[in-house]
C-alpha cells in the first residue's frame, strides 16, 4: 500500500524555512509599526531571525513535511 501524503499548512510554509542543518528559522513579530517609540536596539533585534527549539520546532515540522 502506498504511502499517504500529508497536506502542507499553507500559512505555516509561509512563515517558517528550514535551514540546512534542519533548524526552523522564523522572523520576530513587532516591528513592523509604531516603531518611533521603540530603541534602535530593539529594532535591530527584531529584525533578526529567530530559531525555534523542543517541542514547538516538532509541531512546525510536522505542518511543513516537504520543506
Amino acid at each position: 500500500m502506498p504511502k499517504i501524503k500529508v497536506k502542507t499548512n499553507r500559512s505555516a510554509a509561509k512563515r517558517f524555512k528550514l535551514t540546512g542543518s534542519g533548524k526552523i528559522k522564523r522572523a520576530r513579530g513587532g516591528g513592523s509599526h509604531l516603531n518611533a517609540k521603540k530603541a534602535r536596539k530593539r529594532k535591530r533585534r527584531l529584525n533578526s531571525p529567530e530559531f525555534l527549539e523542543g517541542n514547538g520546532a516538532r509541531r512546525i515540522k510536522t505542518y511543513v513535511p516537504y520543506k
